[in-house]
């Protein structure tokens, strides 16, 4: 679970107060190949967002929102209109009766937008979290990434961005219930990252609507393995634990990363592969040893581009937030 930092110790995250707030919000991957809507993994790059209210008539407001975005496609983060996180953030306090009050975000991205990588979700849940804190709305954690999670319209990513490290999820009775494990695995991760992105609506409507038997035989038992691999730090297993048949092979041809780089698993260095969640960027985990500039030659010579993209991190914890500090 996350905790405060920078405050008293044991002090109630949800205490209603109006000061200034500090989130930082991991990417996520989800799926991971078979866990398709139930498994996500926090990676080491972070939403990092510093937010305070803004009086009504001080200088420079011109509007409910205003923001100050650095860091990766800090333009589509700087807009205003539409912006996800206050849009979360004013309708979760228009249904709560609460007042909207103008915000100034200021926000540091490290997350690719549109390639799979949890940037959605980490901005639905710091528009309920903001909401939490300046609305004094006293929920939970928990709270905050189940209404989260009813945004999104599955628990992957967001129970993933709230809790860290990997999180299988499952929606029961309205509520979500999750289980975390591989807090301290070594394994290093790498992000390949095509030029385009895709949308998540786009990738959804390229599956099918119902699939038979064997293949959903075959993703329940590579989870089961995917599980088992990352609670017992079991590396040899994902080669086979990260293959699927419920989605990586109806998006191969808007995700044209993958097919070329899925036959990298079990190679010198390469624990497994798999699209990193809707995609289009895949997702590679390697040993702690294992030289990273060989691999990442070996992904661009498969990729058959020199100059893609190649991010490494790490697994990650979930979220966290600051108040007294600022």
């Amino acid at each position: 679970m996350s905790q405060i930092e920078g405050g008293a110790a044991g002090r109630d995250p949800n205490e209603s107060t109006l000061g200034p707030i500090k989130l930082v919000l991991p990417a996520t991957s989800a799926n991971l190949g078979p866990g398709f809507d139930a498994v996500g993994l926090a990676i080491g790059l972070s939403l990092t967002i510093e937010a305070s209210i803004q009086a009504v008539g001080a200088p420079g407001l011109t509007g409910p929102l205003t923001i100050e975005a650095t860091g990766r496609n800090a333009d589509r983060c700087s807009r205003t209109s539409n912006n996800m996180i206050f849009e979360t953030y004013r309708d979760v306090l228009d249904r709560a009766g609460q007042i909207v009050l103008p915000l100034h975000l200021r926000i540091h991205n490290e997350i690719p937008l549109g390639m799979g990588c949890g940037s959605s979700a980490a901005a639905l849940l710091a528009g309920v979290m903001l909401a939490n804190h300046f609305g004094g709305l006293r929920w939970d954690l928990r709270t905050c990434m189940e209404e989260a999670c009813r945004r999104e319209g599955h628990p992957d990513n967001v129970a993933a961005c709230a809790l860290g490290y990997m999180t299988v999820s499952a929606v029961s009775g309205g509520s979500v219930v999750t289980a975390t494990c591989g807090e301290s695995l070594p394994w290093k991760l790498l992000l390949a990252l095509p030029s385009a992105s895709l949308a998540t609506e786009k990738a959804r409507s390229l599956l099918p609507a119902a699939y038979g038997r064997a293949d959903v035989v075959n993703n329940i038992q590579r989870t089961g393995l995917l599980v088992a691999a990352f609670a017992l730090g079991r590396g040899e297993l994902l080669r086979v634990a990260m293959q699927d048949r419920l989605h990586q092979p109806y998006r191969m041809e808007a995700c044209p990363l993958l097919p070329r780089l899925l036959p990298l698993a079990g190679e010198s260095g390469i624990l497994g592969a798999a699209l990193s969640g809707a995609g289009p960027a895949v997702l590679l985990i390697t040993n702690p040893a294992a030289d990273i500039n060989d691999i990442s030659a070996r992904i661009r010579d498969r990729a058959g581009d020199p100059s893609l993209e190649i991010i490494e991190t790490r697994v990650s914890g979930g979220a966290r937030w600051f108040q007294d500090s600022l």
